[in-house]
């Protein structure tokens, strides 16, 4: 844009048509206020005036920055310049008003419109439904003299967005025509509003599928935590082989990927997608960063982070966080200074990461210098993850107390993570006070976990106060709730495995145990007497 202000400025009297290619390329590139000036310069010139080309874009601009007051300006010199009937302007000034919550402002346009088209009355009923009045959204819905598949689609949209998937579908069936964007929009209401079996249902029935079909669908599994489901459907999708996977359907399957540890499925995806032109995809890159990070395999986490051409803050956010999640405080401190020299500004997550680099180092003077930082030098203000980072710092480095003190200052309520690190930090310590504060805290935000009593339990135990042990196991029982077990998860000839402790639901169960004894047996024949009644398949 520098270039073409240049060669506009060259022209002595740039016309309309000079000062429109301006304002559209300002717009286009988001440079929404440059647009508002220059259109506030355009209409002083005397041969430039605005035209219904220039205005749509202007007004976009003005809601784009909520500028609501020059785009009032921009709407009376609409009427001085005698583009009140035109119904793409009048369309725009709609869109502006409902964009700004002036639901009121937008209706009395479109009433006072002569020339109603199918444009208009989508906008009006959009703007209805940004607004959340769905009786009034519907109401007009029902009065458009016709209706395309854009409108069919926008009411049945503002049913989803309130989470009305019965009317939603009522409203989809009615449709005279239906076509895969239709189908894509209530596949995807099903997905958002967390009707996984309907969203499944929905899929098989779609007569054409397309990429946005199968990622509402991939999607809607990530969104609703079925893994397993992610990369069952990606698998499926590769063996259908009518529709390629995109950068989004790449980026859920990796994310999938990293949730489960599913590491090799994750390399091979790697492979596919720098094999299918998504070598240098940002997003593709993030997910790359954090599979590997998640995975144990920081050095390769860092490679894809090196061999990045363009990185956006998420990828100096997931690596910083990676290292620091993997003691490697140094190197992450090291790269934030890299983001920082690089322009990049930091957000609230890239603080996390770097609190918790602090943390693994044990650099407390450091970290409080970060927390001060971020609010001093960034104007950003902390929210609970950046205070839980905090009392975390604290509580492990043994200052308890302290940690204590921070939480009675915090500006909200501490939440169970906050309480739960203390817990923790107590038990290494010792410190008995501050976990029975911990636990009594815990006990009103989480009353039916009763792994909280089992640390309290087990510092007791420490201190050889075998009462106290005997009592918190009757209150643990009296909650009526058992710990529920870990899950693990293990790679199996590209399939992902998982299982409980004593687990028997796999259908080779007696083959598992048969090798788990196995390897018993073995361990003993070298000297390693394991310990095999906490597992339960000892003598």
């Amino acid at each position: 844009m520098g270039i073409a202000q240049k060669l506009f400025d060259r022209n002595p009297d740039p016309n309309t048509a000079l000062w429109n290619s301006m304002i559209k390329g300002y717009a286009e590139n988001g440079f929404y206020k440059k647009v508002i000036l220059s259109f506030s310069q355009m209409k002083n010139m005397a041969f430039s005036a605005p035209n219904c080309y220039t205005f749509p874009v202007v007004l976009k601009s003005c809601l784009k920055c909520n500028a609501l007051r020059e785009g009032e300006e921009v709407h009376c010199v609409v009427i001085k310049s005698g583009f009140k009937g035109n119904p793409f302007v009048e369309t725009s000034l709609m869109e502006m008003y409902s964009g700004c919550r002036l639901i009121g402002a937008a209706y009395r346009i479109f009433n006072e419109m002569v020339d109603r088209n199918i444009v208009a009355w989508t906008s009006m009923i959009n703007g209805f439904i940004f607004c959340h009045d769905l009786v009034k959204a519907r109401c007009l819905f029902d009065l458009a003299p016709q209706r395309d598949i854009v409108l069919w689609n926008t009411m049945v949209s503002g049913y989803i967005g309130v989470g009305e998937m019965v009317e939603a579908r009522k409203l989809f069936d009615q449709m005279p025509k239906k076509d895969v964007m239709s189908w894509n929009t209530i596949l995807q209401g099903y997905a958002i509003n967390g009707d996984v079996e309907a969203c499944e249902r929905l899929f098989e029935e779609i007569p054409e599928k397309n990429a946005f079909s199968w990622n509402g669908l991939i999607v809607g599994y990530a969104r609703n935590g079925f893994f397993l489901e992610v990369l069952d459907a990606f698998k499926m999708m590769l063996i259908d082989g009518n529709v390629l996977p995109n950068d989004v359907t790449l980026v859920t399957v990796l994310t999938a990927c990293a949730r489960l540890g599913a590491l090799d499925l994750g390399k091979w995806v790697h492979v596919y997608a720098e094999n299918n032109g998504y070598k240098g995809n940002v997003y593709v890159g993030n997910a790359l960063i954090d599979l590997y990070a998640k995975c144990g395999m920081i050095k390769d986490a860092v490679d894809v982070f090196k061999s990045m051409s363009k990185k956006d803050l998420i990828s100096w956010n997931t690596i910083i966080g990676g290292l620091a999640m993997h003691g490697r405080g140094a190197d992450a401190l090291d790269l934030f200074c890299q983001m920082k020299n690089s322009g990049v500004f930091p957000d609230g997550i890239t603080f996390i990461g770097v609190l918790c680099a602090c943390t693994h180092m044990g650099l407390v003077e450091d970290g409080l210098s970060y927390f001060q930082s971020m609010v001093e030098d960034y104007s950003i203000e902390p929210q609970i993850e950046q205070y839980g980072c905090m009392v975390d710092l604290l509580a492990r480095a043994g200052l308890l107390l302290q940690a204590l003190d921070f939480v009675k200052k915090m500006p909200m309520e501490a939440d169970a993570v906050i309480w739960a690190a203390l817990l923790g930090a107590s038990r290494v310590y010792r410190n008995v006070e501050v976990a029975e504060l911990a636990l009594e805290q815990l006990d009103k935000l989480e009353p039916k976990n009763p792994a909280n009593f089992v640390t309290l339990a087990n510092i007791y135990g420490d201190l050889g106060r075998w009462k106290d042990v005997a009592r918190l196991k009757v209150a643990m029982r009296d909650t009526g709730y058992k710990k529920v077990p870990g899950c693990s998860s293990i790679e199996v000839n590209d399939c992902v495995v998982e299982f409980y402790s004593l687990d028997e639901r796999h259908p080779e169960t007696k083959e598992i145990y048969g090798a788990l004894r196995g390897l018993t047996k073995l361990c003993r024949s070298c000297g390693y007497i394991p310990h095999v009644q906490e597992f339960g398949y000892g003598d």
